[in-house]
């Protein structure tokens, strides 16, 4: 029963056990048209904060992971990164410490420790310590100077060379991943803000979808563009389902409009026309929708040239249909002043609570009303034009003897009977309109 509306449940009830019990059965429908709005809330495909709100699952080639591996560690969270990067350096030095002690314990380094006239392969080296901490100070560059590889160890020397190379394509690898990590965009696109709600309303004289969207930062966003997308469900007309079907929103890529030079909050306008999504979605309408509209703004990172991408999201019940946001900007002495109090405020305003579709009919109806004004009196008054015309045949006649002639006077009546005409033809119209 959940599944079904309040109406269908209520269409499902006998009359008479409507009237015999209204206050029961009216308490019912309400806790059922609660439940359904509770469980009507759509899940979000992309979160308030820009995050996408999707998991991947029963992935069989994981290898894939390991072809990238910069990337992999980049994305990783800042726990696994740090694990990582710890651990990348602990196992190289461990690792090099232990064939340093096993090359001392396999030359006898370490049974002739008092032997002055032994020539150990690293001098004072007596132990795993020891090693462990010669094979820091050589990966390290630190060179403390008290253990020192000899030249009688010539396997020394080449372990010494690879522990050089490797431990330096370790620091590039590891430092790379962890100033890439935190010189990430995303982190630029926390200053990126977008207004709380959406709004429906007039811009001239044609229904607009509108969001704000603002930059707390000084830096510049260069070259920033906008991009919007419908998330819905639906089905063809073949019986095939698409769950998250994506459909774009024009927000200006026509006009050149999407791209925004973002120094002040701006406010990012859809016309709803006949290509919009919207177009034939009502104030009634839009209660019952259930959709997700994704805004994606898109720009390079002033500082450093890097592509920082915010992302937002607006569900259907977050439309506010009928409101406009309020102004920010107020100019002061030498410069403009933003006002970020009211970025998120809007209020209400005049809106015909129809579809766009209807109200272009409407407008269409209203630019033709004179046309059909004046094509109704002249079918009514079939004398008019008889006149008209016998007045143009006397003309002519007159002009094939001499000079043409006009007769200003007639002309005159004429003209003040079809002006007469049209205003007849006006009130008919209006009052047929209004009955209608």
């Amino acid at each position: 029963m959940y599944g079904l509306s309040p109406q269908s449940v209520c269409d499902s009830f006998d009359c008479t056990i409507t009237l015999r019990f209204p206050l029961r059965i009216n308490k019912f429908v309400y806790l059922v048209s609660n439940e359904f709005r509770t469980r009507r809330k759509r899940q979000r495909y992309v979160e308030k904060n820009g995050r996408c709100n999707v998991q991947h699952g029963n992935m069989r080639e994981t290898y894939r992971y390991l072809t990238d591996i910069f990337t992999t560690l980049v994305d990783l969270n800042w726990r696994c990164s740090l694990f990582v990067f710890v651990m990348a350096y602990a196992v190289t030095w461990l690792f090099f410490g232990a064939i340093w002690y096993l090359i001392a314990y396999c030359r006898g380094d370490l049974d002739h420790l008092e032997d002055t006239a032994w020539t150990p392969c690293v001098n004072n080296v007596n132990g795993f310590i020891s090693a462990f901490l010669f094979s820091i100070e050589t990966e390290t560059t630190i060179g403390y100077g008290y253990r020192v590889i000899t030249d009688q160890c010539p396997v020394g020397t080449m372990l010494l060379l690879l522990q050089a190379i490797l431990g330096s394509m370790v620091n590039a690898f590891m430092v790379g991943c962890m100033f890439v990590k935190i010189s990430q965009p995303n982190k630029r696109a926390e200053t990126l803000v977008f207004s709380k709600h959406a709004v429906i309303s007039l811009r001239d004289d044609k229904l607009c979808l509108m969001f704000r969207v603002g930059d707390l930062r000084s830096s510049h966003i260069v070259g920033a563009n906008m991009r919007a997308k419908l998330i819905k469900s639906k089905q063809t007309q073949e019986g095939e389902f698409i769950p998250l079907d994506q459909t774009d929103i024009s927000v200006g890529f026509e006009t050149g409009d999407d791209r925004l030079f973002l120094v002040s909050p701006l406010v990012i306008s859809h016309e709803i026309d006949a290509h919009s999504p919207f177009w034939d979605m009502s104030h009634a309408q839009l209660e019952k929708e259930d959709f997700e509209i994704v805004v994606i703004l898109e720009g390079m990172v002033e500082a450093t040239g890097m592509t920082c991408q915010g992302r937002s999201s607006y569900l259907a019940e977050e439309l506010l249909w009928g409101h406009r946001f309020s102004p920010m900007m107020c100019l002061a002495e030498g410069f403009f002043d933003i006002d970020y109090g009211n970025f998120h405020h809007t209020f209400e305003v005049n809106t015909p609570s129809c579809s766009a579709r209807e109200l272009s009919l409407a407008a269409a109806r209203l630019d033709a009303h004179l046309y059909w004004s004046i094509s109704s009196r002249l079918d009514e008054e079939p004398t008019l034009s008889n006149q008209v015309a016998k007045q143009l045949d006397s003309s002519s006649g007159n002009s094939k003897g001499g000079e043409p002639t006009l007769i200003l006077g007639e002309m005159t009546d004429i003209q003040e009977q079809t002006g007469l005409g049209e205003l007849n033809g006006n009130v008919a119209t209006d009052q047929s309109e209004s009955e209608a």
